[in-house]
């Protein structure tokens, strides 16, 4: 697998505390912007359409998907 540059290798390579500090409410936009980028670099549609829904229910309901799969997995991995 080639090494992710750009902002997609910045957020992959955060400390956890980092990434549970940006699963909380309002700040969970980052990481719909990192998944509308990430799928612009990989080609996928389902994970930019993802990323682009995420932005408004991420700032209400979806940092709870967010944060519980970031303490789980080290990282947010649904949709992403």
């Amino acid at each position: 697998m080639a090494k992710k540059s750009g902002f997609v290798g910045a957020m992959d390579s955060l400390p956890l505390w980092a990434k549970i500090l940006l699963c909380l409410p309002v700040l969970d936009i980052v990481w719909a912007v990192y998944r509308i980028i990430k799928g612009a670099t990989e080609n996928n549609v389902l994970m930019l359409i993802f990323g682009i829904l995420w932005i408004i229910p991420g700032s209400v309901i979806c940092w709870l998907v967010d944060i519980i799969s970031t303490l789980i997995f080290g990282a947010p991995k649904f949709f992403a």
